[in-house]
């Protein structure tokens, strides 16, 4: 079968790419820009085309799989006597759901570390799952794709969009639900409908994992649900241990590990096997990197992280304070898309100021394609962040601006980078 992806370097659809040429299909496909994702999926035998204009789709393919964000309408994908078959990302992913014994890892915080924590669990059990996740894992040899024999599917279950809901999952691990994506939700009563009708969609003989702790959960239980429902909580005993042999920091890693081990639990894997593999997990690109780098002639930490939203930047601030309790640490942090930076702008303003951190750069908003609504950028700007902050240590800088900044006042020992955008260009230049 010929494939063609609409936006192939994304990093949910380049894994869905990399499952298509692993069981022998042909795939091609565009994005705007390249990237070592593009790169890489070139070196497996994609062809890729690098545009910034709309592309022409050939005519003989058999499946065109595109971005929720990409408007197919835009594309002609009609011949004279053929339609192309279309599908979105979530769609194709959906019909694969049905094929697997499908485990969806969920949750507006947690997703992608709790999936590759629960897909490294299953394949030190030898249950070989075939895994899509939305980041690189070392493990998989730095990609965002396992490729596994057995009927265990694990993927990364996204809310955007409503994605979920193409999904049909065996087994639900729900992390948490939260305030996020409001350009397409709106308000929270709105996500707590999604999630319900998503979970809903188990089997009879299905399992939903849940976070006790998280009270948005227990909103979208029913009595009417009849599958079975196990729970993990940070009070329980295993969180002393993970604490101890988990590499990565932070409570919000300890309550990722307890998803993936109660998850692991419901399928008979032992927990010597489970925290041997907790153990030896490397964290995952961009969540909590720690890598070496270079500022001028000094030797610094840098902390790379996603990070795009209040609880994931509290988080990342708590960390790395928790791994790095004496040194001087600095955050770049670049808000990602000017929707989410003003349905959200208190508790940005709420959690900078409580910021234990000895200096934060805020950068401009990183615009989003396609999903910023004409007039948005007038209403919000990290200028306006910075000022309505009101701390000393906090400060707002023009994107252009950072490396000069940093390179000639720079005093402290860790940089954390942050945000979901293209700022981690700036790794790349200091690594």
């Amino acid at each position: 079968m010929k494939v063609y992806f609409l936006g192939i370097g994304g990093i949910g659809t380049s894994a869905l790419a990399q499952y298509y040429l692993t069981n022998g299909h042909k795939v091609t496909g565009s994005d705007l820009v390249s990237s070592e994702i593009t790169d890489d999926l070139i070196k497996k035998g994609a062809k890729i085309e690098i545009s910034n204009s709309k592309v022409k789709i050939p005519h003989d393919v058999d499946l065109v799989i595109h971005s929720p964000a990409v408007n197919i309408n835009d594309y002609r994908l009609k011949t004279k006597n053929y339609k192309l078959r279309t599908l979105s990302y979530p769609q194709a992913l959906g019909e694969l759901t049905k094929k697997y014994f499908t485990i969806a890892v969920s949750g507006t915080h947690g997703k992608s570390t709790t999936t590759a924590m629960l897909s490294l669990l299953l394949a030190r059990a030898g249950l070989d799952p075939t895994v899509i996740i939305g980041t690189k894992i070392k493990e998989f040899g730095n990609t965002n794709f396992r490729s596994g024999k057995s009927k265990y599917l694990v993927i990364e279950a996204d809310e955007h969009f409503a994605s979920f809901l193409n999904y049909w999952p065996r087994m639900i691990v729900l992390t948490n639900i939260d305030r996020d994506h409001l350009d397409y939700y709106k308000n929270l009563n709105n996500i707590l409908k999604a999630f319900k009708k998503y979970v809903s969609n188990l089997p009879e003989e299905g399992h939903l994992v849940i976070n006790a702790d998280d009270e948005n959960i227990w909103k979208i239980l029913d009595s009417k649900f009849n599958f079975q429902i196990s729970s993990y909580e940070l009070e329980q005993p295993e969180s002393r241990k993970l604490k101890k042999i988990l590499k990565v920091p932070g409570e919000h890693n300890i309550y990722d590990a307890l998803a993936a081990l109660t998850a692991a639990r419901v399928l008979n894997i032992p927990d010597k096997t489970s925290f041997k593999a907790l153990s030896e997990y490397n964290g995952a690109w961009r969540r909590f990197e720690i890598l070496k780098g270079v500022l001028g002639k000094k030797k610094i930490t840098i902390i790379s992280d996603y990070a795009h939203n209040p609880a994931k930047v509290r988080a990342a601030m708590r960390a790395s304070r928790e791994k790095f309790p004496k040194k001087e640490i600095w955050m770049i942090y670049q808000p990602h898309q000017h929707e989410r930076t003003l349905f959200l702008f208190k508790e940005f303003i709420e959690v900078f100021r409580k910021n234990h951190l000895n200096k934060i750069i805020i950068t401009d908003i990183f615009d989003v394609a396609g999903r910023e609504k004409k007039g948005i950028r007038n209403k919000v700007d990290s200028r306006k962040l910075v000022l309505l902050i009101k701390k000393k240590n906090v400060i707002y800088l023009e994107n252009d601006k950072v490396f000069p900044f940093l390179s000639k006042n720079f005093s402290g020992e860790v940089l954390a980078v942050v945000g979901a955008g293209d700022i981690y260009k700036l790794v790349e230049k200091l690594t």
